[in-house]
């Protein structure tokens, strides 16, 4: 029986494990097995950019975090190495970054299972989920399709000011004097 202090210092840890995975938007657990100390650096890094929280978690703790939020289901995938990516506000972030890193890795990393919004997503799921654009592309496409139908309004005012023999220019210089 271990005693108090280690069973608190557990109780905290499985308190923190499930508030953040209850916090996070999308989670990926992760098997890691043989990849190097700079692949892991160079994951890492490119985790922090996008906000995402990674970690390596022990499977007995994070079982316990996982029940009590019941989420049972992920238990199974609870064996071996595992790290758990989590983030707050890009769900898709861990999700692309981890697929690109298992594409690169092959064996030495693979993702076990995922979470979006608490529900657990099948493996079909986590593949459509990972080959989304990241946020900001998704934003610059939607800003780039409100702006298109204001630069041809723009474009066609403009070629229709050049057919009557106006310019530019000329308002301004008016306006100016």
């Amino acid at each position: 029986m271990p005693n108090a202090k280690v069973l608190s210092e557990k109780q905290a840890i499985v308190e923190a494990l499930a508030e953040r995975i209850k916090n996070a938007s999308a989670g990926v657990f992760v098997d890691y097995k043989g990849i190097t100390v700079a692949e892991d650096t160079a994951l890492r890094t490119e985790l922090r950019r996008d906000e995402v929280n990674y970690t390596v978690v022990k499977n007995t703790l994070t079982r316990k975090a996982l029940d009590k939020l019941g989420m049972e289901g992920l238990d199974p995938v609870l064996n071996g190495t595992t790290s758990l990516a989590t983030a707050e506000n890009d769900p898709i972030a861990p999700f692309r970054i981890l697929s690109d890193y298992s594409k690169k890795l092959g064996d030495r990393f693979n993702i076990k299972a995922a979470f979006m919004d608490g529900q657990i997503l099948s493996e079909s799921e986590i593949a459509e989920i990972s080959e989304l654009p990241s946020k900001d592309a998704l934003y610059a496409k939607v800003l780039g399709t409100m702006i298109a139908p204001i630069t041809g309004l723009a474009v066609c005012l403009g070629q229709i000011l050049e057919q009557k023999g106006g310019s530019l220019e000329a308002p301004a210089a008016e306006a100016a004097e």
